[in-house]
């Protein structure tokens, strides 16, 4: 009789240098996060068997291993958007329980800001013009305009607000404010918000992400090697993943997002309610994002996330702290943001944010629940994560 499937744990996160990083390469950040997560499991090098990377390089996983000093004998470059980390980290985690890796390193690095003003790369992202692509990018359909599309349509059919959207930024911000990494900790108003420059109706400046240079790291591993962590374990309880479409054609509810999906197989599978999470790490590359992922994870009805995230339900001593770290919005956003959901929820798990960040319940108790949720493309893939502490 074969033995059951082991508990897999997140053993070591860190991010790299982040923000305003000019004298960097995407490979030296990299490496700089993973040593971080490695010094912060408090495990040698040689227990990577696992490595997990898209983004950077032809052979993302082969280039990056490399450059890391790696021989992986589990690898994951699943490229799927910002949804990219927590759906590498179901399949880590899946392979860990199934003993086909023992530690998985899951890491990312992009100086997408700095080779914008070094005149490396240009501000619009293409995805070509191949395949389904072509019958809509004639009519100059960008990235930021199908979110804007979804976003109108959201107002138009559940009466959502362009006030309710604003809201969001403006909650966001006020978390970046305790964050001292975050680019941008000045506070702002709903004005501030409908005031600022429009990039794509009904979204102006402040609807939308940031743009940084940064990295980070996650290393999960099987429930062995936690006696010999440095840290207390964060535990992957549950994962789902999700797609949706390509094309807006083929987008059967602009208001429904593939987290549905996800998210109802990640609190399945962990056991748990949306009801029991204590922290919420949802990517926000837009505004609207966040407020459709509330309704789609099961926070609330859709149709009603404007209502819900009223009264400052968003902020960190909020009814549920979401993006507690300031978000894509205002703490940083440097491609692929995924991971970095993950990097905060478990460093909330644990109670090692700064004491004006870190998310306190009842009697002063740290969170015990937590789920990260990462978005792809233009609402086109979902990964959500469930974790828990002892």
């Amino acid at each position: 009789m074969s033995p059951g499937p082991r508990k897999v744990a997140v053993v070591g996160v860190a991010l790299s240098d982040c923000g305003r990083v000019d004298t960097a390469t995407p490979y030296a950040l990299h490496a700089q996060a993973a040593r971080r997560a490695l010094a912060d499991s408090g495990l040698d090098k040689e227990v990577v068997d696992g490595l997990a990377s898209a983004g950077l390089g032809t052979l993302a996983p082969l280039e990056v291993g490399e450059y890391l000093g790696l021989r992986p004998t589990w690898v994951d470059s699943t490229g799927i958007g910002g949804s990219t980390w927590e759906v590498m980290a179901a399949h880590a985690a899946d392979a860990i329980a199934a003993g086909h890796a023992n530690a998985v390193l899951l890491v990312y690095g992009s100086t997408a800001r700095a080779d914008l003003k070094a005149g490396r790369r240009r501000a619009n992202l293409s995805f070509g013009t191949r395949g389904p692509a072509q019958f809509e990018m004639p009519y100059g359909h960008t990235l930021v305009a199908k979110y804007a599309m979804a976003a109108r349509r959201h107002m138009h059919q559940y009466g959502t607000t362009l006030e309710q959207f604003a809201d969001v930024a403006v909650q966001t911000r006020a978390n970046a404010a305790h964050n001292p990494q975050a680019m941008y900790r000045d506070p702002i108003t709903v004005d501030d918000v409908l005031g600022g420059p429009l990039i794509a109706d009904p979204f102006t400046k402040l609807h939308c992400c940031i743009r940084s240079d940064g990295g980070c790291a996650v290393l999960l591993a099987a429930q062995e090697y936690v006696a010999d962590t440095a840290k207390p374990p964060v535990w992957v309880l549950g994962a789902g993943t999700a797609v949706s479409h390509t094309t807006m054609s083929e987008w059967a509810d602009f208001t429904v997002s593939p987290a549905a999906v996800s998210g109802r197989r990640a609190f399945e599978r962990a056991g748990v309610t949306p009801q029991d999470i204590e922290v919420a790490e949802l990517y926000d590359a837009f505004t609207y994002m966040t407020l459709v992922t509330l309704e789609d994870l099961g926070f609330c009805a859709k149709g009603e996330g404007g209502a819900f995230m009223e009264g400052g339900r968003l902020l960190i001593g909020g009814e549920l702290p979401v993006n507690t770290d300031g978000g894509g919005l205002s703490a940083c956003h440097p491609g692929m943001r995924g991971l970095f959901l993950l990097v905060e929820a478990v460093r909330q798990l644990r109670g090692e944010v700064e004491a004006g960040r870190q998310v306190r319940k009842d009697g002063g108790r740290l969170p015990r629940l937590a789920v990260a949720s990462g978005t792809g493309g233009w609402f086109c893939s979902s990964g959500t994560v469930v974790l828990g502490r002892d």
